[in-house]
Parts: structure tokens; sequence; C-alpha cells
């Protein structure tokens, strides 16, 4: 079968910041009840990630979210694909990111049971892969949580 034509993408990332970016999306959807980012800068030496909330986590609430996306990491979810057509979207997936130009077949990822959304980026195969996941700083300006982590891949000899 032949990989359906999808929308070219303008930069090339990190995959395993970018695994972990969808990893933190729905650890902060589930924990705070949030929307997913609309506002993220990925990089393999640090990233930058914001949150629309009413009120600023605590810093026990920040360790809960580094603790949790460690355990998804350690528990090596897999990252599979499937393409569908926009009638076909999957129950949960929200699609007000996408480009007005987005193509009719879609590209849907899931990390294991715990996350899927529409993507068309580069990922790792399992969370695994991810290595180790630090917050190290956040802010709160006016109802915009910022967190800002890096990864630490596992490095094989």
């Amino acid at each position: 079968m032949m990989e359906p034509i999808l929308n070219e993408h303008n930069k090339a990332e990190h995959r395993p910041s970018h695994t972990a970016e969808h990893l933190l999306n729905q650890t902060m959807v589930r924990m705070f009840g949030c929307e997913r980012s609309r506002n993220a800068h990925i990089e393999r030496k640090k990233s930058k990630i914001n949150y629309n909330l009413p009120v600023c986590p605590t810093t026990e609430q920040i360790a809960q979210v580094e603790a949790t996306m460690n355990r998804l990491i350690a528990e090596d979810l897999p990252v599979t694909y499937e393409f569908v057509t926009r009638d076909n979207i999957p129950a949960g997936v929200v699609l007000d990111k996408l480009p007005e130009d987005a193509s009719e077949t879609l590209r849907i990822v899931r990390i294991g049971d715990y996350d899927v959304c529409a993507c068309i980026g580069a990922h790792v195969d399992s969370t695994g892969e991810i290595g180790s996941f630090k917050i190290t700083s956040t802010s709160y300006n006016e109802g915009s949580f910022r967190i800002v982590f890096k990864v630490t891949p596992i490095t094989t000899v």
C-alpha cells in the first residue's frame, strides 16, 4: 500500500523532544483540564511550551508532571501511526491546530493508549527512546504557564 501524500512539514524536529511534547500535552490536559499547547518551541538543547491555566501550578504539581513524564517514558509505550480521512477522525482528536490547507488525509499519531493526535512531525518508535525528561524552569504570567524542559536520550555504546 502506498503511503498517502500529506502536507510538507516545514521543520525537522528532534524526535525525542517532539515525542515528549505529545506526552506533556496529554499530561497537562489530564492533570489540569487545559487544552493542548498552542505555542511550543521544541529543540534538541531545550524546549519551551505554554499552556493557558487560570492559576499557576504548585511546586508539587510541577514535580508530579515531571514524574508522570518519566514514568510514561519508562513504560516504553509504542508510537504508532494511522492514516484517516477527515470524515473518519478518531474520538478525542482535535483538529483546530491544523492549517487551512491541510490535506484531506491526516496522519494520526498514537502513543500507547495515552495520547492520540493529528501530527506530521517526526517521532521516536517508543517512549523509552526519549530517555529522561527534566523540567528546567517554569514561569506564570497572566494565565500563561510556561514549561522549559530538556530530554536526555539514552545513548547506545
